[in-house]
């Protein structure tokens, strides 16, 4: 029997190649009861019409969600998600169909940890304006934008999943202080990656750079709220490599204006594409990238293989790598 599979459009580069290379697309040719495609249109939701269509689907930005699964025609068995979040599926409502939903957390974790310390050491370099007083022949007020250096701060994690667990073994060797908070990792394997395990309001309050890695689900939304931001000191950075609804973006606007933290690194918005009205665009104390900091030709190929790889299992019988459970 046939094992049709289809994947989003926005898989593909302009010139119509899959973004992530040719290569990762043999798995699903060496695969001999596998037939699949790009799905014919670009879509912002997977439509009943598409699940009754497909036995798997591969998916990178568009919703699936309920009403995707509402019909008795549902035919999609599995739905694999390219990339480690997976808050545009709704996984509850795909298992309760029979769907499973799986994504690729292990592809992830070095892109995104080597993304953060990216924007950290752009940060502590004091990079943009040093670019910007090289080109604007603004030589001589070098020693106005001097930058940190990084064995005397305290670096703070959110979230010490597979992603923050690679940001802490990265950053170690650079001999600052690191805190990580999370409540579902003990104190004995954050020890063991270098960090002390506090609060997160311990965190917030003693850290010159925070870098958010937590998940989005109902109880990390918005996480950083008002509240929260106001424990940051004025001199720390906030570094979000997460999901942007972690941090209520009003909030974090508002001390970013006043001042009242440093700056701030995002990756990620509450909306995305970011509104061209957005305050955060007109504000020279932040660093934004249109969450796609971590994408190499590295990441996308490991995240594919790894995504197909668990669409290749299913279809076979095997139990695909990365489960997500309801």
């Amino acid at each position: 029997m046939v094992f049709k599979v289809g994947l989003t459009r926005d898989l593909l580069k302009s010139d119509g190649n899959p973004s992530f290379g040719h290569g990762p697309m043999q798995i699903l040719a060496d695969s001999p009861n596998i037939a699949y495609e790009f799905l014919p249109d670009n879509v912002s939701e997977i439509t009943p019409d598409i699940m009754a269509s497909y036995d798997g689907l591969y998916v990178n930005s568009p919703r699936v969600s309920a009403a995707s699964v509402a019909r008795a025609d549902c035919r999609v068995r599995i739905v694999a998600r390219h990339g480690v979040g997976y808050d545009n599926v709704d996984v509850k409502a795909l298992a309760a169909k029979g769907v499973i939903t799986t994504n690729t957390p292990v592809a992830v974790r070095r892109p995104v940890a080597v993304a953060a310390l990216t924007f950290i050491f752009a940060l502590a370099g004091r990079l943009v304006i040093k670019d910007q007083l090289t080109r604007q022949n603004r030589w001589n007020e070098r020693t106005s934008h001097m930058g940190l250096g990084l064995t005397t701060r305290t670096i703070g994690v959110l979230g010490v999943g597979g992603i923050g667990q690679e940001f802490l073994r990265m950053a170690k060797p650079f001999g600052w202080r690191m805190l990580a908070s999370d409540p579902n990792v003990d104190a004995t394997t954050i020890a063991a990656l270098g960090a002390e395990k506090v609060s997160a309001e311990t965190l917030l309050a003693q850290s010159d750079f925070v870098g958010v890695f937590m998940i989005l689900n109902e109880q990390t939304r918005h996480f950083l709220n008002a509240e929260r931001l106001a424990l940051m000191p004025p001199h720390a950075y906030l570094i979000n490599m997460a999901r942007g609804p972690v941090v209520d973006e009003a909030a974090l606007i508002k001390v970013l204006q006043s001042n009242s933290i440093a700056g701030a690194a995002l990756d990620v918005f509450e909306q995305e594409p970011v509104a061209a009205d957005n305050p955060l665009l007109t504000m020279d104390n932040v660093l934004l990238t249109p969450h796609s900091l971590c994408w190499t030709d590295e990441c996308f190929d490991h995240i594919a293989r790894e995504g197909l790889g668990c669409l290749a299992a299913f279809a076979k019988g095997d139990r695909p790598l990365s489960i997500v459970k309801p």
